[in-house]
């Protein structure tokens, strides 16, 4: 199977890239962001993420969550729903609620959101419940034993992964595979004081993070094409060091915490 580096400019920084061929899909293939899944990125939810209000509010313990998680598809919104029947009241925070009105809400033409209740989504569970701040969902996969993209919503597991299709123009289809960074959320990511993947303070895991995420990219580029990933990288980073990742991005604080977003 054939590979090939390059480097790619997104938002103004260099990048390393690599493309591997979808084995007997000769007209699909992946580019996957090389610098991003070789960094040492990980997630600090409760452990210094400021959140994505417009000035940083770590005391709140919101992460990501302010604003609640669109769904991907109608399947994704029956699976949170089934799982958000799974859950204890001991589990949830705001259970009644969720029975009462529902988990989702329409947003735009077939578009929903996951309900936001007290300024967050409807499954974050808030600093002072007995189970702690954060995701009821979380604390189900902890319970069932099993890895949390099988009872979060699509987006929340996948973050800050971010996997997108171009049309390319011999007529192939190139999956593109990076991180999900402030231009994901559209225009109001520009709104955000902070955010994780700009923020050395995120990148301090013990290993890569196409080893520590591996299950959630197995579930993104299935398996046969994340193993001819790891391989690569694995030689690639006893061979040399690659492009580094660009931590050091300037933030400009906003003066409030005012959710710009509609409210859902």
């Amino acid at each position: 199977m054939s590979k090939t580096d390059d480097k790619a400019k997104v938002p103004g920084v260099a990048r390393e890239w690599v493309t591997i061929p979808v084995a007997g899909k000769s007209r699909e293939q992946w580019q996957v962001d090389v610098t991003y899944l070789t960094s040492n990125y990980r997630c600090i939810f409760g452990d210094g993420c400021q959140g994505v209000l417009t000035e940083p509010a770590a005391e709140l313990v919101q992460g990501c969550c302010s604003y609640g998680a669109h769904a991907n598809s109608p399947a994704d919104q029956r699976h949170v729903e089934k799982m958000s029947k799974q859950l204890r009241a001991d589990e949830w925070q705001y259970q009644a609620e969720g029975k009462r009105r529902g988990v989702w809400k329409k947003v735009g033409k077939d578009e929903y959101c996951t309900r936001l209740v007290d300024d967050a989504c409807i499954f974050l569970n808030r600093p002072g419940f007995a189970a702690g701040p954060g995701c009821a969902l979380h604390l189900l996969a902890l319970r069932k034993d099993v890895h949390f993209s099988e009872t979060k919503p699509l987006v929340c597991w996948q973050l800050p992964l971010r996997e997108y299709d171009r049309d390319e123009e011999d007529g192939s289809v190139t999956h593109v595979l990076t991180e999900f960074g402030r231009d994901g959320w559209g225009e109001g990511g520009d709104e955000f004081a902070w955010w994780c993947t700009e923020s050395p303070d995120a990148f301090t895991g013990a290993e890569p993070v196409y080893r520590s995420m591996a299950p959630e990219l197995r579930a993104m580029l299935g398996n046969a094409v994340y193993d001819e990933l790891a391989r690569y990288l694995d030689a690639r980073l006893a061979a040399a060091p690659t492009v580094a990742h660009p931590t050091a991005v300037p933030v400009k604080l906003g003066r409030t915490r005012t959710r710009q977003h509609p409210a859902v």
